[in-house]
């Protein structure tokens, strides 16, 4: 069995061609490694092994596919998620409601309801949805019923942001949490907890890719420290879990995790020793972290061509698949593989090039002026680091449909593969277009 990575990922590019999982008739593919994912659920749960008790969670819009989530769950992660959608996703693939948490900025009353109905934990956002939740808290009272899910309210920290902004969840503005150095803000937040005993919980997170460790952990310790004060003056330990979030930043420049889970947690054992001494209860919330690594999507070119001295590569993996890596090259970049036809990793001298996608607009790129191996038409470009965020939430532009998403593992015959999301249809994507529809703007047009 080939446990090495790279290694791992040139096996399955090479057996991904000879059984046409892509090429012609399918030319993009996105890939997902069981034995990496496997691995990364390890050294997470490694890093944070302690007295305490842990839930790790994964945030599901960063592979709203099922059955990674039911991967997931058999290693023991649960789910955080933001959707009416992604709590169905979660529920079907098996995950119970005690090892659900919903963050969503936007709930509505329906899905709070469910949430207390169903006993899966719920982090108020504002005020505004606090005093729903006091309706829907008396609501059950009246019915002889507990509250029925662990409460709390998120805290943006605001103790600043990372380098990229649209990612950055912990700043003075940021649409987040209540935002804790307002102006009277954290006297109102500790009297909201001493006038509801059944808020327990505390929730944070500072935001994702581009966010450094400092401001993680300078995220965790206020919460830490405002959970302390809380207790203090309700005389008990009413705030029992801290959920810190996740947002760990992924390396895309090499094959190297850095920072690691086990980096990020030592430096909150050394800095807010409490987080981790088992008083309380942690919850985090890693996505990208845990799978960015574990996966990536093979594409076929289609031509080559010259314009302006620069060799340009066009093939069927770009914004569609790829989309805040064409519209933001700068903060996500990404790695190219390149293969010859056989799936054997190119060996040709190196060329600088442009490799694009098929979309319909200039910028549609996956990468600017890279250094690779002159491409050829039939050759194989692989995306690597994109297991999250990428084909599991596409962009349909050009109505291109959405490719097939394998999972492979290694055995003693070799590479093995098993279908997670079969490639969209034409049909599918007729039926999204509102086909079934037609007449509907013209004059006879029956009312609705």
């Amino acid at each position: 069995m080939v446990s090495d990575p790279v290694a791992r990922r040139q096996a399955a590019v090479r057996e991904a061609v000879r059984l046409r999982l892509v090429g012609p008739e399918a030319p993009v593919l996105g890939l997902l490694d069981v034995d990496g994912i496997r691995a990364s659920v390890q050294e997470l749960r490694s890093a944070f092994d302690g007295p305490g008790t842990v839930l790790h969670t994964f945030a599901v819009k960063a592979a709203s596919l099922a059955p990674v989530l039911e991967l997931l769950h058999q290693e023991g992660v649960g789910c955080e998620v933001a959707s009416p959608g992604e709590l169905a996703l979660a529920r079907a693939a098996g995950v119970p409601p005690e090892r659900i948490v919903f963050d969503s900025p936007a709930k509505t009353v329906a899905e709070l309801r469910e949430a207390l109905t169903t006993g899966v934990a719920v982090n108020a956002d504002n005020p505004q949805e606090l005093r729903r939740l006091d309706r829907l808290v008396a609501e059950r009272e009246r019915a002889g019923l507990p509250p029925g899910a662990p409460l709390g309210v998120r805290v943006n920290t605001q103790v600043g942001s990372g380098s990229i902004d649209a990612m950055s969840t912990a700043t003075r503005t940021s649409k987040f949490g209540v935002a804790l150095r307002d102006e009277g803000a954290e006297e109102w937040l500790v009297r909201s907890y001493l006038e509801r005993p059944w808020l327990t919980r505390l929730h944070t997170h500072s935001g994702s890719q581009g966010v450094p460790l400092e401001v993680m952990t300078a995220s965790a310790r206020v919460l830490y420290e405002l959970a302390e004060r809380i207790n203090r003056e309700a005389g008990r330990r009413q705030v029992d879990t801290l959920d810190i979030g996740g947002g760990l930043p992924v390396n895309f420049a090499s094959d190297e995790t850095d920072p690691s889970f086990a980096t990020y947690a030592k430096r909150l054992r050394d800095e807010v020793p409490g987080l981790l001494d088992g008083e309380y209860t942690l919850v985090t919330e890693f996505g990208r972290a845990l799978l960015a690594k574990q996966g990536f999507i093979v594409a076929m070119v289609e031509y080559t061509k010259d314009a302006g001295g620069r060799r340009i590569a066009v093939g069927h993996a770009g914004a569609q698949v790829a989309t805040r890596t064409a519209f933001a090259p700068e903060s996500w970049p990404l790695r190219v593989g390149a293969f010859d036809a056989a799936g054997e990793p190119k060996a040709a001298a190196e060329l600088v090039q442009d490799v694009a996608g098929p979309c319909c607009f200039a910028g549609d790129l996956v990468a600017r002026g890279a250094r690779l191996p002159e491409l050829e038409p039939g050759d194989i470009v692989a995306l690597y680091d994109t297991g999250a965020y990428y084909f599991s939430t596409p962009f349909q532009y050009n109505s291109l449909p959405r490719p097939a998403v394998h999972a492979f593992r290694q055995h003693a015959g070799g590479v093995r593969f098993s279908l997670v999301r079969p490639a969209q249809r034409l049909e599918e994507v007729l039926a999204e277009s509102g086909v079934q529809h037609l007449g509907a703007l013209l004059d006879d047009a029956d009312p609705v």
